[in-house]
C-alpha cells in the first residue's frame, strides 16, 4: 500500500455479522480517506433522536430527512458535515472540500446561506470512524468488513436505520440471504 492514497475513498465498508464490536456491529461506513496514514470514514446508519436544528439551528433547514444528528463513529472529536452538490459542475469554493463526484464535506464555520444555493443534500455527523496505519487492512484481512460500491441513495437515504440490510440485499446471492439474519441469531 506504500505510496497509494485513497484506495477505498468513496467506497462502503459493510460490517460482516461476525463483527460484534458495538461501535461497528451492522454498520455501513463511507470511507472519506484511506492511505498510508490510515483511514477515516463515517457511519451512515446511526441516526440519533436529536434534531440537527437543536445544536446547529442555522443548518437545520438544509439537512436531508431525517434531519437529525448522526453518530459518525466512536472517535468523538469534532463534527463532519457531508453534502452532495446539486451539480458536479458547481464549485462552491471556500468551505467545501470535494471527495468524490458531487460528494464532499462542508465546513460548519461557513455561513449556511453562502453554501445553500449549491447544496442538494446534507447530513451532520458527530464523531467519525478512524483507523491508524495498517489497522483497516488488518480488519479487512480478518474479514470483518465487505468492501462494496455505494449507490446514490446510500448516503442520504430516508431510512438510514435500514441501510445495512438494503445494501446487502441488493448484492444478491449469499449477501442477500445474510441481510435477513437477525441481530441476535438465538431469536431465529
Amino acid at each position: 500500500m506504500a505510496g497509494e492514497d485513497n484506495l477505498l475513498q468513496g467506497r462502503l465498508l459493510v460490517a460482516r455479522p461476525t463483527l460484534v464490536d458495538p461501535n461497528f456491529a451492522r454498520t455501513v461506513v463511507l470511507v472519506l480517506a484511506h492511505g498510508d496514514q490510515g483511514a477515516l470514514g463515517l457511519v451512515l446508519n446511526r441516526p440519533t433522536e436529536s434534531p440537527l436544528a437543536v445544536p446547529l439551528p442555522e443548518w437545520g433547514d438544509l439537512a436531508s430527512s431525517p434531519a437529525v444528528v448522526f453518530v459518525g463513529g466512536p472517535v468523538a472529536e469534532g463534527t463532519i458535515c457531508l453534502a452532495r452538490l446539486k451539480s458536479e459542475v458547481t464549485v462552491p469554493g471556500a468551505g467545501y472540500l470535494a471527495l468524490s463526484g458531487a460528494l464532499g464535506t462542508v465546513d460548519l464555520d461557513t455561513d449556511p446561506q453562502f453554501v445553500a444555493p449549491w447544496i442538494g443534500q446534507l447530513r451532520v455527523f458527530a464523531g467519525y470512524a478512524g483507523w491508524g496505519p495498517g489497522q483497516l487492512e488488518e480488519e479487512l484481512a480478518a474479514e470483518a468488513w465487505w468492501v462494496l460500491d455505494p449507490e446514490d441513495t446510500d448516503v442520504f437515504g430516508p431510512e438510514p436505520g435500514a441501510l445495512w440490510k438494503s445494501v446487502l440485499r441488493r448484492q444478491g446471492g449469499e449477501l442477500a440471504l445474510l441481510s435477513a439474519l437477525p441481530a441476535d441469531p438465538s431469536l431465529n
